[in-house]
């Protein structure tokens, strides 16, 4: 299955095979892009309660993917909290 440039960048960027999009590492570099975008978009308009929640939605479903991957494969987890410079759990 073909995925746009940006994902793959994304993926590849996180240190994985550009065509694996279901793996925990994958979905959390991708769920990390958006969270960074969308706060960029929350700091612009502080009235948009609506991508507010949605922010915390996206936070909420990293944060339970980042768990279960502590919990399965401790060494890719701190390979990737490095790589996409996030606060681990």
């Amino acid at each position: 299955m073909k995925y746009s440039k940006e994902t793959s960048k994304i993926i590849q960027d996180a240190g994985l095979d550009a065509n694996n999009v279901g793996s925990s590492e994958a979905q959390i570099a991708l769920l990390t892009d958006r969270i960074r975008s969308l706060t960029e978009h929350v700091k612009l308009h502080k009235k948009d309660v609506h991508s507010r929640h949605g922010l915390v939605k996206l936070v909420s479903q990293r944060r339970k993917q980042l768990k279960y991957l502590r919990k399965t494969k401790l060494d890719s987890y701190d390979t990737l909290i490095t790589k996409l410079s996030i606060r681990g759990l």
